[in-house]
């Protein structure tokens, strides 16, 4: 899988087990250079039917495929996944902007997210219930749901596709993916191993160009029986919206705004060094990353310094060259707003100990570079705290009592993810049982597993992925009633 060939090297879509080119296409740019790096297929309408054609039909035999068939492919993907990661990982890094490292991270990630469903198809258990009557039997059956549309985004354009297609087939379920605009070539690849491991033709396509046709296809069908979407909240209420019309199943992964409390009682060293690796993880664009640090009062001077001192050894770059350990933002409107948000707090008070600046230079002229940034006397009143920064921007405010902080945390909308650093075993209980977040970490900041449910509540979205909740989100619930007769 040569990566030096011309830029038409993945510039198609798969339908049918088949690669498909199209008269007209979009140019993929690298966000650290500004140089075109590829391109993708301009689809709409039309190649989406042809995809939804696909895998309705392919449904009919791979829904009744056995379990073992199913977890052999998804083996065969994750091998191939690892036996190519290099070359994967450099285009995901050449397409999305990420260091070498992280890439390669995400793509021995997604191999092992597969790699649990594979064997997560074998244990698709049903149930046997007590009769009402002496004739009766009663079962209840787990059936995969049928065609699924998913769209995934470009912050982790190759883990995502692992997490929602992985479960899907070992499910029983076909599918269509739409990839994020910004990064559809990894995704494309992604399905060459996959296709190339021995999935049957139609089982899983691929489609990339006009987000507006392709979306409101994939929703306006009825052989769609559900929707997968990773991105912006404000994206998901006009699926949900969409959706509706035909009671389509969804799940629904959006924005987060979560928060980290450390306690006086904490390990400064390790909450430090945990903030950093999540804050600054894919220059800040994670939907689990933290957005605002709360700081009891008096270690808050202390955890600013050790928080800077990290952050000021960070090396930006292009995520190509060695020793790079964060890269660009994703485009110039995500900069911009980076730079808003910023603006904004400095002119309501705050501090910048490090960074607050876009980087200059010859070497960041034509790239979306913004400085790792720490924020210190950081107010409710200011943007960020608010917001989604989605940017290497790590604010830090400060707390008196537990139930002061408690509160601010749950005022915000969104309810993705939380972290606490405390030592103190009944306030770790406490903190856990009353933030509004649908997963709380403790003295850490790492919460994706392949064997753990990831997802939030309230506007943060609605469903899981991982674990065996995650195969759930495929399945429908079938009760049998039986009547025995002579």
């Amino acid at each position: 899988m040569s990566l030096s060939g011309p830029l038409e090297r993945w510039n198609f879509a798969w339908v049918n087990g088949e690669p498909v080119r199209l008269a007209q296409s979009f140019e993929i740019v690298n966000p650290a250079t500004g140089e075109q790096v590829g391109r993708a297929p301009k689809g709409g309408k039309k190649l989406t039917l042809q995809a939804i054609d696909a895998a309705s039909e392919a449904f009919q035999t791979w829904g009744r495929t056995l379990p073992e068939e199913r977890a052999r492919v998804l083996h065969g993907w994750a091998d191939r996944l690892l036996q190519h990661q290099a070359e994967l990982a450099l285009l995901m890094s050449l397409e999305q902007g990420k260091p070498l490292e992280e890439a390669e991270g995400e793509i021995e990630g997604s191999a092992r997210f597969i790699r649990w469903y594979a064997e997560e198809a074998k244990r698709i258990y049903g149930e046997t219930l007590p009769g009402s009557r002496a004739q009766q039997r009663i079962m209840v059956w787990r059936q995969p749901v049928g065609v699924v549309g998913m769209i995934t985004p470009w912050n982790f354009p190759a883990a995502m596709v692992a997490r929602k297609v992985a479960p899907a087939l070992a499910a029983g379920c076909t599918v269509v993916l739409k990839p994020a605009k910004q990064t559809p070539l990894i995704a494309i690849a992604m399905f060459a191993q996959l296709i190339a491991s021995g999935l049957p033709p139609g089982v899983a396509n691929l489609v990339t160009g006009d987000a507006a046709a392709i979306g409101d296809t994939l929703l306006g069908d009825r052989r769609v029986r559900k929707i997968s979407f990773t991105g912006s909240t404000e994206v998901g209420k006009r699926i949900m919206q969409k959706a509706a019309d035909q009671v389509k199943r969804l799940s629904l992964e959006l924005g987060g705004n979560a928060p980290v409390i450390v306690f006086a009682d904490a390990d400064l060293d390790l909450a430090a060094e945990a903030i950093v690796s999540n804050k600054f993880e894919n220059c800040g664009q994670v939907c689990n990353g933290i957005n605002v640090i709360y700081a009891q009062r008096e270690i808050q001077a202390a955890l600013c310094d050790k928080i800077a001192a990290r952050v000021r050894s960070l090396k930006v770059g292009l995520g190509t060259e060695p020793g790079v350990q964060m890269g660009p933002l994703i485009d110039e409107p995500a900069r911009a707003k980076v730079t808003q948000l910023v603006a904004d707090a400095k002119a309501k008070g705050a501090q910048v100990i490090t960074g607050g600046h876009c980087i200059e230079g010859a070497a960041y002229e034509r790239g979306y570079f913004y400085a790792p940034t720490v924020l210190a006397g950081v107010t409710a009143d200011m943007a960020l705290t608010q917001e989604e920064i989605f940017g290497p921007v790590a604010p830090i405010a400060s707390f008196d009592e537990e139930q002061e902080v408690l509160d601010r945390c749950n005022e915000t909308p969104y309810g993705l993810a939380a972290y606490v650093f405390t030592r103190n075993l009944s306030r770790i209980y406490r903190m856990s049982e009353g933030l509004e977040f649908g997963m709380v970490a403790v003295n850490g900041t790492s919460l994706s597993v392949p064997q753990a449910p990831f997802g939030g509540i309230k506007e943060s979205g609605m469903g899981r992925e991982g674990g065996h909740h995650g195969l759930d989100e495929f399945l429908e619930l079938k009760y049998v009633s039986l009547t025995l007769v002579e």
